[in-house]
């Protein structure tokens, strides 16, 4: 519906029609407490591959990554060697991290961003963002490989590759994913799930509040838009640049 030609009407009018949107509303809250159970109750698989990861210190193992907790977010973010600057969309999510990261550090959960790149390669792009939130390097390591975010040379451009649980044909040498994991107390690391693409809205907070507004994401590919946080003019406009790779 064109905006400018949108219908209004008198108060009790609209009151009707929220009424019977909330209806809806509570349809859907009810059936993404369903989706959210039945994602919960998706079986594991017990990681016993010893991954290595470089971050400040030196050398880590998966399990160092939880920081002591049972349950790791690790956002697979696009930052790869020799790239001079992050993935604009990838970086428009990790603005939401530090804000998230004062509660899930108190309610059993880390969040972990992995990248490809070395990690001396990311350290002034971080500084420039500004960012808190741990970000260590999977460099040398099959990881993003396995969680399905990186692709060789062979892969790019051949359909050889899977994204989203399907084959691509992609010449994209780095892709955005999530990836969760949990540590029993016997110290065993399972895989319980992993998201893509448009499964990753469920973590940028703007989005909510872009759809709750009259023109709502008001874009054309998606995050075409966006910028990252340091790059905004002050000038509001709708570019009409190559979109983000999260279309789906």
């Amino acid at each position: 519906m064109d905006i400018s030609d949108h219908p209004v009407v008198t108060r009790e009018q609209w009151l009707e029609a929220r009424k019977q949107h909330l209806l809806h509303e509570k349809a859907f809250t009810r059936q993404r407490d369903l989706l959210s159970a039945e994602r919960r109750a998706l079986p594991w698989v017990r990681i016993d591959k010893p991954y290595r990861f470089q971050g400040p210190q030196g050398t880590l193992s998966l399990a160092d990554l939880f920081g002591g907790r049972s349950q790791l977010l690790v956002y697979h973010f696009m930052f790869g060697a020799g790239w001079a600057e992050g993935c604009k969309g990838c970086s428009f999510l990790a603005d939401h991290f530090d804000g998230a990261n004062q509660h899930l550090a108190h309610h059993d959960i880390a969040l972990v961003a992995v990248s490809h790149a070395p990690y001396e390669q990311f350290q002034a792009f971080r500084q420039r963002m500004g960012w808190q939130f741990d970000w260590v390097s999977s460099a040398g390591e099959d990881f993003n490989q396995d969680f399905g975010v990186s692709f060789s040379n062979e892969q790019r451009g051949t359909a050889t590759a899977s994204y989203n649980y399907a084959p691509i044909n992609s010449n994209e040498e780095e892709l955005p994913g999530l990836s969760v994991f949990y540590r029993n107390e016997q110290g065993e690391i399972f895989h319980t799930y992993s998201t893509y693409t448009r499964g990753l809205d469920l973590l940028i907070g703007t989005y909510n509040f872009l759809d709750l507004a009259p023109k709502g994401r008001n874009e054309g590919p998606i995050m075409n838009w966006v910028r990252h946080h340091d790059r905004y003019d002050d000038t509001p406009s709708n570019p009409k640049a190559q979109g983000c790779c999260c279309t789906d």
